[in-house]
Formats: structure tokens, sequence, C-alpha cells
């Protein structure tokens, strides 16, 4: 899903947790963790300190072909000895082929690309097209959505704790229930130009839509002459077991956003559109667009993707992750009520105290994953992961959840 909050650098001393709180210290820009990462190699991380870690979601689903693959590292090498950047304006050879990459693996129809720098970005181009191209303003999105955080992404952002302190936030949004097709339904008329979702809600616990509900979307916005915008930020490029989300429901939006894991982590994000609203796109720019660098990282990582077909793997070690932890749920009598989502996004959700959980992984199982909200741990591993990793995850989750 979505620009959800990564970690970044601070300005003062690190503080004493390992939790995904949003309350940062006095002086922090973000919370930070008192592990000091280094390098990275495929599915592990190692701190300062020489201790490796399974990375079983730490890097926000941005590793889909593993830390520091090959012909990733190799086609930044060879772009950063060329050239590091010049203006969109100027074809360049990384940015062309980035346009054509990112257009033959997007779902038919959508083959107009804008690049930017991050799915902050992607759904804020989103929004500008879909008003210009219908001369509409009202926007329909979900309770508990995320789709960024930056002012006009933030409006289609539903937590309140998200704009806490940022009003005025611009208007013009309603938000419907997720999952409740007639609500939705009801909600898009004649002066809608969009309605943003989420296949897969990933900041909001781990809930996958149903086809049925995608597919009333895409019904209610044509009937309506409004865009359908899938936000696939957290969901896309083979992480849910297919290229795209929305391919399980066999729905084909008006656009689709993706970023996060495009560039194997470095700042790209894109929005693939169809042409009725790439003409309608109006005045729209960035400075960084296609920056040839991290073209060059995003070219590598969509081949790797779908020349070692990782979307394949991640719904084959999905399915056994998620049938392992069931069974050890079952059989060893743990606190989890429901395991959540599609291939190699999935959501464990606990009685209480996922932050705890999450702590309690990494220091003392060296296993690192994620919270979505207070009870639920959040799986999202490089595609490249195994069974044998998946068993590994399995066996430290139940050692911590056995605890009590």
């Amino acid at each position: 899903m979505t620009t959800d909050g990564g970690e970044a650098s601070v300005a003062g001393s690190r503080p004493e947790r390992l939790d995904d709180t949003d309350e940062a210290g006095e002086g922090f820009v973000f919370s930070e963790k008192p592990l000091e990462i280094v390098s990275g190699e495929d599915v592990y991380l190692t701190d300062a300190d020489g201790n490796e870690y399974l990375d079983f979601g730490a890097s926000y689903a941005c590793t889909p072909v593993g830390h520091c693959h090959p012909s990733v590292v190799a086609a930044v090498h060879e772009q950063v000895d060329e050239m590091l950047y010049v203006q969109a304006s100027y074809p360049t050879p990384a940015r062309t082929a980035a346009y054509e990459k990112l257009g033959a693996v997007a779902p038919p129809g959508l083959q107009n690309v804008w690049l930017c720098n991050s799915g902050t970005e992607a759904n804020e181009a989103a929004l500008k097209f879909a008003r210009s191209a219908t001369g509409r303003k009202k926007i329909v999105a979900a309770k508990n959505a995320f789709h960024g955080r930056t002012m006009g992404a933030l409006s289609l952002t539903w937590k309140p704790k998200y704009r806490a302190g940022f009003d005025p936030i611009p208007r013009g949004v309603q938000f419907v229930p997720y999952g409740d097709a007639e609500a939705l339904r009801e909600a898009v008329d004649e002066d809608t130009a969009a309605v943003f979702l989420e296949p897969i809600q990933g900041e909001g616990g781990i809930y996958p839509a149903s086809e049925t509900y995608l597919q009333t979307a895409r019904e209610a916005t044509t009937e309506a002459g409004a865009a359908l915008v899938f936000d696939e930020i957290q969901t896309g490029l083979g992480r849910t077991g297919s290229l795209w989300a929305c391919e399980r429901a066999g729905v084909v939006p008006d656009a689709i956003t993706t970023a996060k894991g495009v560039a194997s982590g470095l700042p790209l994000g894109g929005t693939m559109c169809a042409d009725w609203l790439a003409e309608g796109a109006g005045d729209h720019g960035s400075t960084f667009s296609g920056n040839p660098v991290v073209c060059a990282a995003a070219n590598a990582t969509l081949e790797t993707l779908v020349e070692d077909d990782l979307a394949d793997n991640a719904a084959t070690v999905g399915d056994y992750l998620r049938e392992q932890i069931e069974i050890a749920a079952e059989e060893e009598g743990l606190p989890i009520r429901e395991v959540r989502g599609a291939g190699l996004m999935l959501g464990v959700q606990i009685r209480r105290g996922a932050n705890r959980v999450l702590r309690q992984l990494a220091l003392s199982e060296s296993v690192l994953a994620l919270p979505a909200g207070r009870t639920v741990v959040r799986l999202l591993p490089p595609l490249t992961v195994t069974e044998e990793h998946a068993d590994q995850v399995v066996e430290s989750l139940t050692e911590v959840l056995s605890r009590g």
C-alpha cells in the first residue's frame, strides 16, 4: 500500500525502544530503532555489531528482489559512471527504458507512465489527473485507508492521527466503509472525479477487498464517468502472488500507483494511467522525475521480478507461510486470532501487544517484521524468501507468542 511511515534519520540520540509508534522524542523527525543497520544481502540485514537479521518486513516492501541484488547494484554503478542527473525534458536511455518496462508490466490500457519520487507523489499525481480530466472535485476513498502524508494524499488518508496538527486539510473527500459495496456505489455520483482504493489495506490492518467489492467499484465509476484509482504501492509488483493485486479480481482501473519496491528502495514512484487520464493531466511536473540512476535500479528490478517469476514464488511461499502459522496456532494454542492477506503480504492478528512481539522477535529471534495497528504483526519480506525462511519465522513467532 501505500507510502506508510518508513524509517529516517533523526536529529537526536537513539531512543531505547524497538517499535513503530508514531511518537518521536524531543528533537526527532522520526522515531528510530536501537539497531544500526549497515549492510544487507538478499533476505538478510546486518547491524553494526555484526548481528544478522532475517528481514520479513522491516523495509516496508521496498526490496522485492532482495537487498543489494547483484543486477540492481551493477545497473546503478554503470549509470553512476555515465551520468547522475539530467532533467526530464531530455530523454535518457534509463528513463525511456523505465517507461517501457513499467508500461509492459502494467495491466492492459495503462501504458501511460508518470514518474516521480515516492508513493505519496504518485497518488498526488493521480488525484490531479482525475480532477483535471473530469472537471470534477469530489473524491471517494475508504475508511482506514492510507495514501500518503503530503497534503493532497493526506486528504485521502482516513485515520485522524495522520492528520492531527495539519489542518486545514484539502476538502472534497467522502469516506465510505471499506468492503461495503453498496455504500461505495451510493457514494459515486455525477460529481465524483475518482475513487481511490487499496486492493488490500496495509496500514489499516491487512484487509483484502473482495472481488465483488472491486468489481462494484469498477462498475460504479464507469457508470458515473469517474476514474478508478488503485493504490498498489504496497500490494503491487508481485507481492500478493500476481504482478498487481487487482488482477486477482479481474479488474482493470483507470490508474495504478506504485512505488516502494519498484527501484529496490531507491526513491521512485509511478502513476500508470489510461489515455483519457493522461490526456487530461494538465500542467504537472517534477524536477527529479525519472532520475537516471534510480531508473537504472528500477529497470534491473523489474527485469528480475519478471525473469525470476517472483510473483509465483510469493504465491507459493506465501500460501505455505500462512498455512504453517495457522497450524502452529492450533497445535501450540497461540494467541492468534486470524491470518489475513495474500502472497507475501500477510497480517497475523494477535490478541494484543504487536509492538512487544516485534521487539522480542528482533532482539531474541533476529527476525524483523512490522506492525499494522496495535494487534497485527505484518509480514512483507523480499519475494525471494524460501519455505525454509518461512519455517524460521514460524518457529520464532511460536517461541515469542508462547512466552505469554
